[in-house]
């Protein structure tokens, strides 16, 4: 069997961020690393979206970028227009092969298929793959969304729209999330906040024909490209391991409010590398226990309100776009987290927090 000096679980967004990050920094130029991965070929499979906030490597892989985007309830839309931070949607299929392109030219990176090709005894791990837990009760984020492309101009690629609540909640929290990236070409999704044991809310393909034919008024399409995936909107429960630091949304990098994650692990991984040399004896890294308490409140009251979840989110966006993007991104002052809070029920959130 094979050592390595580090070895990365899973080769995913968070797996090849952090090999990427390490090798343009020149932190493998000495030591050698092995990603561990499963697939067979990489594809787009994913689309990354965030507000950009701060700088990344990857501004290359972008689709579309936009400043102004509105949201939807049965109550009315409101529309936010937003100078400060683009809203930013990344192609997975262009962010892996940047990546790979560039560490399948460092020879001291290796690629393996099975954990059980190498000897973990002096490595640093870092893991990206979630441990298996008992998920019942627990909320998660989950979706289904299609491109699609029309033979005419149809959608105005200047706004997109973040949340539409003017559909069937099903006694859940559901929205429709539309990225135009062109006048005739968009990226539409359905997506619950909910358990996942309720397969009731897993008839994707229905609720796409439907609010496309319907809401959009759009009936003829062709689909070029479909994605689907669910996002734990939980902290992963894990022991701690001298020689192992958990990395992506195994690690905590995953917004629970609002799924983000992209950024995060971005940030993780800069920080993972700037303090590589001591990586096992660092702080952790967290995205702000603040924004974990806030979270945890948020997802309290959407459990047990998830009626009222529409209005909540429609005035949450009515706070000054700059205020509301830097919360949502964990970049925000107490003023702006006080701006928020204030937007909300107030008696609802007060109870939720015990």
């Amino acid at each position: 069997m094979k050592e390595f000096d580090y070895v990365i679980l899973g080769g995913g967004c968070a797996g090849l961020s952090l090999a990427y990050e390490l090798d343009i920094n020149n932190k493998i130029k000495n030591k050698k690393l092995a990603i561990v991965e499963i697939r067979d070929e990489y594809k787009r499979d994913k689309t990354w979206s965030f507000w950009k906030v701060n700088n990344h490597n990857f501004d290359d892989c972008i689709i579309k970028t936009w400043n102004n985007f509105s949201i939807n309830s049965k109550s009315g839309s409101h529309k936010v227009l937003n100078r400060d931070y683009p809203y930013q949607t990344i192609d997975s299929g262009l962010f892996y092969n940047k990546i790979l392109n560039k560490i399948r030219q460092n020879k001291n990176i290796e690629f393996f298929k099975n954990i059980n090709q190498l000897n973990l005894n002096n490595s640093i791990i870092f893991n990206s793959i979630p441990a298996k837990e008992n998920y019942e009760g627990k909320i998660w984020q989950h979706f289904k969304g299609i491109e699609i492309e029309t033979s005419k101009n149809i959608f105005d690629d200047k706004i997109f729209n973040l949340m539409d609540f003017d559909c069937d909640q099903r006694d859940n929290v559901h929205f429709f999330y539309t990225l135009p990236f062109t006048k005739n070409k968009a990226l539409i999704e359905t997506t619950w906040l909910s358990k996942m044991d309720n397969k009731s809310l897993k008839d994707y393909d229905a609720q796409l024909e439907k609010y496309i034919e319907e809401t959009l008024k759009i009936k003829n399409y062709k689909i070029n490209y479909q994605e689907e995936g669910a996002i734990p909107l939980f902290y992963p429960i894990y022991q701690i391991e001298k020689n192992k630091i958990n990395i992506g949304s195994a690690g905590g990098m995953t917004r629970l409010s609002t799924g983000y994650t992209f950024l995060n692990i971005q940030d993780h991984s800069k920080y993972i590398v700037n303090n590589i040399e001591k990586i096992q004896s660092s702080k952790p890294y967290h995205i702000g226990k603040k924004y974990e308490f806030l979270d945890n409140v948020f997802l309290n009251v959407l459990k047990k309100y998830p009626d009222k979840m529409p209005e909540i989110f429609l005035n949450m966006f009515k706070a000054p776009s700059k205020t509301i993007i830097k919360f949502l991104s964990n970049k925000s002052n107490i003023f702006e987290d006080i701006g928020i809070i204030l937007k909300m029920p107030k008696w609802i959130f007060i109870k939720n927090i015990f």
